[in-house]
This record gives C-alpha cells, sequence and structure tokens, in this order.
C-alpha cells in the first residue's frame, strides 16, 4: 500500500471501525438505561408493533379491572344493607308475634307498635344509604342493574341486578303504612313478614352469587394482565447479564480502535524522514 499524505486508507479503516464500534456501544447502553432490547420501532418494526399491541389491551384491562372493582363496591355495600336489613326483619318478625297476645292492654300495644314503626323506618334508611358512587341496588332506582365491563374490547359486560327492597314491594311486602294497633292488623303484617324474611334471604342470595361472579372474574382480569405483561416482557426486554457483558467488551473494542486510529494517523509521518 503506497503511503500518501493526501489520503490515509488505513485511518478511514480505523475510523469506520471506531464509528461503528461507537454505534454499538450506545445501542447496549440504551438497552441497559431502558431494560429494553426493542424500545422503538426502528429496533424491530413487527415486534415493536406486536408489543405495542399487547400494550393496548394491558391497558384496557386496566380499565376493566377499574369497572369490576367498582361492581364489588356497589355490590359489598348493597350486601352490606341488606344483611342488616334482614336482621330487622327477624326484630320485626318479633315484634309482630308479640302484638298478637290478646292479654295486652292498649298502652303495651302501643308501645309496640312505636317499636314496629321506628324498625320500619329504619329499614328504609338503610335502604337509602345503600348507595356507593351515586349507584344504589335496593331502592328501586336501577331495574335493570347495573353492566360492567368484562372485556378489553368492551364486547362483554357483566351485569348486576338490583334487588328493591322498598317497603310494599315486591320483595318487602309489608307496607310503610303497617301497624300492629289490633291483633287481626298484627296477623296480617305477619304473614307478610313470613314472605318478605324469604325473599330478603333469597335477593342476598342471588346478590352474594353475583358478588362471586365478579370477584372471580376480576381475579382472572388481573391474572390475563400479568401473562400479557410477562409475554411483552419476552418480547421486548433486554438480556441485562448478556449487556453487561457485551458493554465491556465493546468499550474494550473502543479502546483498541481509538489506538489503531492514533497509529494510523501517525504513518504519513514515516514520509519525513525520507526529506531528512
Amino acid at each position: 500500500m503506497a503511503i500518501s499524505v493526501q489520503t490515509n486508507a488505513s485511518a478511514l479503516v480505523a475510523l469506520q471501525n471506531l464509528n461503528h464500534t461507537n454505534d454499538q456501544l450506545s445501542e447496549t447502553q440504551n438497552r441497559i438505561s431502558t431494560g429494553l432490547n426493542i424500545s422503538s420501532a426502528k429496533d424491530n418494526a413487527s415486534v415493536w408493533a406486536i408489543a405495542q399491541g399487547q400494550r393496548a389491551d394491558v391497558s384496557s384491562l386496566g380499565a376493566v379491572k377499574s369497572s369490576l372493582d367498582r361492581a364489588s363496591s356497589i355490590s359489598d355495600v348493597a350486601m352490606t344493607a341488606g344483611a342488616s336489613i334482614s336482621d330487622m326483619l327477624n326484630e320485626i318478625k318479633a315484634k309482630v308475634v308479640a302484638a298478637q297476645d290478646p292479654s295486652l292492654d292498649t298502652a303495651s300495644r302501643n308501645a309496640i307498635n312505636t317499636d314496629f314503626r321506628a324498625l320500619l323506618r329504619q329499614i328504609t334508611d338503610q335502604v337509602n344509604n345503600a348507595e356507593f358512587d351515586g349507584a344504589n341496588l335496593l331502592d328501586g332506582s336501577l331495574p335493570s342493574g347495573i353492566r360492567f365491563l368484562a372485556n378489553a374490547n368492551a364486547t362483554s359486560f357483566i351485569t348486576l341486578a338490583a334487588k328493591n327492597m322498598s317497603l310494599g314491594g315486591s320483595i318487602i311486602t309489608i307496607p310503610s303504612t303497617a301497624t300492629l294497633t289490633t291483633i287481626a292488623a298484627a296477623a296480617t303484617v305477619l304473614t307478610q313478614i313470613a314472605n318478605s324474611i324469604v325473599n330478603v334471604n333469597s335477593a342476598l342470595g342471588d346478590m352474594g352469587a353475583q358478588a362471586k361472579q365478579i370477584t372471580a372474574h376480576n381475579l382472572f382480569v388481573s391474572k390475563l394482565s400479568d401473562v400479557l405483561q410477562t409475554g411483552i416482557g419476552n418480547l421486548v426486554d433486554a438480556d441485562m447479564p448478556k449487556e453487561a457483558a457485551r458493554l465491556q467488551a465493546l468499550q474494550v473494542q473502543q479502546q483498541l480502535g481509538a489506538q489503531a486510529l492514533s497509529i494510523a494517523n501517525t504513518a504519513p509521518q514515516i514520509i519525513l524522514s525520507l526529506f531528512k
């Protein structure tokens, strides 16, 4: 190879190799800093596109989980109020049975009726307060129940049915105007209270089954999200031990490349010796 002061081929080759090493070093440092083997479309367009699609599904599943969490909260509030109502119905039954005692005088009967009326008001209060985030399953405001997201495409839903436990309804048949001032009135209420207890307990059973379904589906969504996250990691995550070893090798190559370029740059100085 001819020695020239105009063109230093060896230096050009050394510079190309050094630039190539620097590019590789930059890529490796980026993988280490981001933890990703594929962080943009230019790294691998097809794999990046697949990963982005999976990330969209994970984000959508987050919205589904939030919807199911809200469903669980609404259901829990409704069931807590329903259980309290069931307990009050048992207390009411005791009052109704006591009111059928023919030996009661007027004052005693009125006292029992006062307690009875107070319990009815408590049931109404429980029904009206069984609300979470503006949704009440017990007051009849949601006759069709509420639908919640069940999949990432918003094409499937889980319905939480409403149970109207207002007084005088189909579940609690005791009217808000009921009294125990006479034995005949107490007998009528006794039939109503017996039916109401059965209806409330059946409604609570249905609500419990729905709550269990929501909890199970919420758990499935969480597991599915975790699996998708793992799949994304398999596609784009960097192998950190491998990248660490590669980083050290490239740093050595960079130093050697710099030395090779330095040596190549000094080669034309040999020409000076020819003119001494």
